[in-house]
């Protein structure tokens, strides 16, 4: 089953800048940043394919518009892909078995343009 086209609007924030050391009761731990947290909730509330609970092996296909050439797009499928497991539009990252990425530039209008497919 191929699921129709979804874009989120914005520019996924870098994997390796979305965790801060935060302090609970005189313990350190890791905790998200603000800008991390706006993303994962904008991102649910763009995607149509949330709480499908997709629980087969897919394939993901992506064309990521990034406001500027500066950010990887290996981190924005790591965002990606945590983010459609947190809104439940799949059970568990690891079924991803194939991934079809492009890093495309759009200053105005950063984006994730993505469809998903369930492989046999």
């Amino acid at each position: 089953m191929i699921y129709a086209k979804q874009t989120i609007l914005g520019q996924p924030p870098s994997k390796s800048n979305s965790y801060k050391i935060i302090m609970n009761k005189g313990h350190s731990s890791l905790g998200k940043t603000e800008a991390t947290k706006k993303y994962e909730m904008d991102f649910f509330m763009q995607c149509t394919l949330r709480k499908k609970g997709i629980c087969k092996r897919f394939k993901l296909t992506v064309d990521v518009f990034f406001a500027s050439d500066r950010p990887d797009l290996d981190n924005a499928m790591k965002v990606l892909l945590d983010c459609l497991q947190t809104c439940g539009a799949i059970k568990n990252d690891r079924l991803c078995a194939e991934i079809h990425a492009r890093k495309l530039i759009d200053k105005k209008n950063p984006r994730i343009e993505f469809w998903l497919e369930e492989l046999l």
